[in-house]
């Protein structure tokens, strides 16, 4: 039996583990990311984490600017079918019609909940349990296809999304290996989702990151967890931005977005309800350093308000 001719289309390190499952099983013929872009201080031009896997693998790779004007490539492969994880562009109708057993997508959510594209996020930020990962047909909406298998992890309460994504992006990884055939062998039966049921999860931007005191310890801490390691969550001092690198809860209470005691290596910050012991700063422009070094150079920090 022929192996299955698969394109697959992604783009950042979460995506890295299933293009390799794909091709340990079956025949890459070509991987569809995102192009080259210009990183760090320096501006230097690099290829995203399924780029630069993809070549060390020596597989085919297409890096179009817009992927709907632009999928000669997807045609000219002649897909059984086509796999999508963390793409980040629109998928047109025409590209959804070429292969023969269509596309799948394995999204980081258990759908029809936290559809779009921070979903690992987005159950970090709101407390969840759980969340898994979800194969499910593509169609011409936003993670609005039909389900075909979802599996879930527990999240636990030292999770940040490095290490949830780490872990959902293995779980796609042997879900897509151990399910594949099934699914083009139509082995697996379609779920419509429930759209009533549905929720979004947006893509994170810069005014998401700064954090809010007026809510309880552990949703400020919820978000943290969802912000770290990176891009890390901030608030405002004396006018500067500040970024919080490590922190725990604490259960003190005190006057709320303000710094209500500290030690030499710590401070904590009023919220709602509880507060929050900070161990590890980023100020503005400067590497994380701990508390204790921030305070040699800056002094006490009780009693300060923060924004």
């Amino acid at each position: 039996m022929e192996k299955l001719k698969v394109v697959f289309m992604g783009t950042p390190l979460f995506s890295v583990n299933i293009l390799e499952a794909l091709n340990n099983k079956w025949d890459v013929v070509l991987v569809v990311t995102s192009p080259d872009a210009y990183i760090g201080r320096k501006r230097v031009l690099t290829p995203c984490p399924v780029k630069k896997r993809a070549l060390e693998l020596g597989l085919s790779v297409s890096s179009p600017e817009k992927v709907c004007k632009d999928f000669s490539t997807i045609v000219d492969a002649k897909p059984d079918v086509i796999v999508t994880c963390a793409y980040g562009q629109i998928v047109s109708k025409d590209i959804l019609d070429i292969p023969k057993y269509g596309c799948i997508n394995i999204h980081a959510s258990l759908l029809p909940k936290y559809r779009g594209g921070a979903p690992i996020h987005y159950a970090l930020i709101n407390g969840e349990a759980e969340t898994g990962i979800t194969l499910m047909y593509m169609d011409e909406g936003m993670d609005t296809g039909d389900m075909l298998v979802s599996e879930s992890v527990k999240i636990e309460d030292n999770d940040n999304i490095e290490t949830l994504s780490d872990k959902l992006s293995l779980l796609g990884a042997d879900m897509i290996s151990r399910y594949l055939e099934d699914i083009t062998d139509g082995k697996i039966e379609r779920i419509k989702q429930d759209n009533e049921k549905a929720s979004f999860a947006r893509i994170i931007k810069r005014s998401d990151e700064h954090l809010d005191f007026n809510l309880s310890n552990k949703d400020v801490f919820n978000k943290f967890r969802a912000l770290s390691p990176n891009p890390l969550p901030n608030f405002i001092m004396d006018d500067v931005e500040y970024k919080i690198a490590e922190c725990y809860l604490s259960d003190e209470e005190g006057e709320t977005s303000s710094i209500i005691s500290e030690g030499k290596d710590y401070f904590v910050i009023g919220c709602a309800s509880g507060s929050l012991k900070v161990t590890k700063i980023k100020p503005s422009g400067k590497n994380i350093m701990s508390v204790r070094d921030f305070k040699n150079g800056y002094g006490s920090l009780l009693g300060k308000a923060l924004k």
